[in-house]
């Protein structure tokens, strides 16, 4: 319905802080809708399907301040794509992703701005570092000079209660400071990406500073 996208952003805009990012995902969601968003403020368009976010960029290549964020786990194959036509890259979930990733950057001339995915706790259907294996990697991780690493990302086990969210947030946050003051080089991490339509707003008061809505925004997807 015409109008429900804008008002939602609207709504959206007068809970949050002027410093966290709002990130539209838009998976499922055409174009049409994205433009509404776009007309309501939104610049931030996240997408975790590649080859669905190529099409939609070369039917919005006329919304020129548009930034594009990669949220989903990128295949090996796919790497090169992803640095080629996404500003943000959530998702760095392994150092051999990371390797990979700074090895084709510097070969593409380009420093992309990513994040470094943590599993703050278990969850089989999800990647990213433990805490405790990130730490091992860091230095490694730390020589990478083709890589702009903002800070880390997470993403959540569905079925947590508010207080077991607002605690992984608040570990997530915990671990980024301590990264920050562990002094490597690359690591500013002035950046925490976490957040999502049922939980944003515990991750905002953990510290978030960019939140990726889809639901929220854009109602309910076609189940696929």
């Amino acid at each position: 319905m015409k109008g429900y996208i804008s008002q939602k952003i609207a709504s959206i805009e007068q809970e949050i802080p002027q410093n966290v990012t709002l990130i539209g995902i838009t998976k499922q969601v055409d174009t049409a809708a994205m433009r509404e968003a776009y007309l309501a403020g939104i610049r931030n368009f996240g997408e975790n399907r590649l080859q669905e976010a190529l099409a939609k960029q070369q039917e919005l290549e006329d919304l020129t301040d548009v930034s594009w964020h990669f949220i989903g786990h990128i295949q090996k194959n796919k790497v090169k794509k992803v640095l080629e036509n996404f500003d943000w890259i959530h998702s760095v979930d392994s150092l051999a992703l990371a390797k990979r990733m700074n090895r084709l950057a510097r070969e593409l001339d380009l420093v992309p701005k990513v994040f470094l995915q943590a599993k703050i706790l278990p969850d089989p259907n999800k990647y990213g570092w433990e805490a405790e294996d990130l730490w091992q990697e860091l230095e490694q991780i730390n020589e990478y000079d083709s890589l702009n690493i903002q800070g880390l990302m997470t993403i959540l086990p569905w079925g947590l209660s508010s207080k077991e969210a607002s605690t992984a947030f608040q570990e997530v946050a915990e671990l980024s400071a301590k990264i920050k003051s562990a002094g490597y080089s690359r690591l500013k991490m002035p950046e925490l990406s976490m957040g999502m339509s049922g939980d944003y707003k515990l991750a905002i008061q953990a510290g978030a500073s960019q939140i990726r809505l889809g639901r929220t925004i854009f109602g309910e997807r076609n189940s696929k």
